[in-house]
C-alpha cells in the first residue's frame, strides 16, 4: 500500500462515494482512483467498498476501519512536511484563517497587521463564512485556523480555545425614542421592529435565549450576515439593530447612537480552534498569542496533546 492509495480512499468518502469528483479533486482520473482502490483491496485481503454493479454504495466495517487508520496516517504524513517546513523555512509559508465577518473586520486588522510586520515571507490568508462552514474548512484543511462562537465548539475534529467574551448592544438612529429610556428593558426592545444576526452568526442563540426566557416574541423584521448590513438598514429606519458592541465604533458610525445591553443578554465567547494533534508552525503560534495572550504555545500544545516546537528567534 502507499500514501497515495490511502489519499484516493479519503477522498472518495469526502465527496460522498462519488469517484468522479474524487477524480477531479485529485487532478487523476476515475479508473486511475478505481484500479487503486482494487488494489488496495487485495493486498489486505478485504472489501472496504460495497458496491451495487461498479457504482461504490457504502463503507464495509472493515472499509470504515481501514479508513479511520487512513485518515490518521495521512494526518500523521502532513504533520511531518510541517516540521521539514518548520527547521527548513523557519519565517516563511502560509497560513488560512477562516472567520466570521465580526471578527474579520472589527477583531482582526491589528492582528493581522503586527503578525505581517513579523512574518512578512508568510502568505497569509482569510476566507469569511458563518461558524459552521468555518469549522468544515478548517476540518477539511483548507484552512488552518477558525476563529468564531461557541458554535464551533462541537465539531470533535478541532480543539476550541476560548478568546474573549463580547456583548450584544443596540442601535438605532438620533432621536429615537429608546434614547429616552432611563435603562432598557426587553419588553421595552420588543415593541420595535428588530435587525440583528443571522441564526447562524455572532451569538444570535443569546438574543433568542433572552427574548424566550423573558416570555417575549420579537418582531425580527430583518437578518443578515454581517454588522455592516444591520448598521445599514437600521440608519434607514427599517428597526432598532442588535450587533455585537464590538462592531460599533463611534468614529465611524456617526448617524448611529449605541445603547448599552450587557444587561439584556448573556455575554458570548469567540473561540479560535485548529484541528486535533496538528503539528503547527511557529508562527501558527505566534499568530494565536497575538490574537489571544492567554493563549501561549505551551496552553495550545497542551490542550492539542502534542510537542510544542522550539520558539524561534523572530
Amino acid at each position: 500500500m502507499n500514501l497515495q492509495q490511502l489519499r484516493y480512499l479519503n477522498e472518495i468518502v469526502r465527496r460522498n462515494l462519488n469517484i468522479s469528483e474524487a477524480a477531479a479533486a485529485l487532478y487523476t482520473s476515475q479508473p486511475g482512483i478505481s484500479k487503486q482502490v482494487k488494489l488496495l483491496e487485495n493486498e489486505l485481503g478485504i472489501e472496504i467498498f460495497v458496491r451495487n454493479g461498479k457504482r461504490i454504495v457504502a463503507l464495509t466495517d472493515a472499509g470504515k476501519s481501514v479508513l479511520d487508520i487512513a485518515q490518521r496516517i495521512l494526518h500523521e504524513s502532513d504533520n511531518m512536511k510541517q516540521v521539514g517546513q518548520e527547521f527548513r523555512e523557519q519565517d516563511s509559508g502560509g497560513l488560512i484563517l477562516a472567520t466570521t465577518h465580526t471578527q474579520a473586520r472589527y477583531v482582526l486588522p491589528p492582528v493581522v497587521k503586527q503578525f505581517i510586520k513579523r512574518y512578512p515571507k508568510v502568505k497569509l490568508g482569510l476566507h469569511q463564512g458563518n461558524p459552521t462552514q468555518i469549522a468544515e474548512q478548517v476540518l477539511n484543511r483548507e484552512a488552518d485556523i477558525a476563529i468564531a462562537s461557541e458554535s464551533i465548539m462541537r465539531f470533535d475534529g478541532l480543539v476550541s480555545l476560548p478568546c474573549f467574551d463580547w456583548h450584544h448592544c443596540v442601535v438605532v438612529p438620533p432621536k429615537h425614542p429608546l434614547l429616552a429610556v432611563k435603562r432598557l428593558t426587553l419588553a421595552r426592545l420588543a415593541e420595535h421592529p428588530i435587525v440583528t444576526y443571522d441564526y447562524a452568526f455572532s451569538g444570535r442563540s443569546k438574543i433568542d435565549e433572552a427574548f424566550a426566557n423573558a416570555g417575549l416574541t420579537p418582531n425580527i423584521a430583518l437578518t443578515a450576515i454581517d454588522a455592516d448590513v444591520i448598521k445599514t438598514y437600521v440608519e434607514l429606519g427599517l428597526g432598532v439593530g442588535i450587533l455585537a458592541e464590538l462592531a460599533f465604533i463611534p468614529e465611524r458610525d456617526r448617524h448611529l447612537r449605541k445603547i448599552e445591553a450587557a444587561q439584556l443578554f448573556q455575554p458570548t465567547t469567540t473561540y479560535l480552534a485548529v484541528r486535533k494533534n496538528e503539528y503547527l508552525r511557529g508562527y501558527t503560534y505566534d499568530f494565536i498569542e497575538l490574537f489571544a495572550p492567554h493563549l501561549t504555545r505551551e496552553v495550545v500544545a497542551k490542550a492539542m496533546h502534542v510537542a510544542t516546537p522550539e520558539r524561534q528567534a523572530t
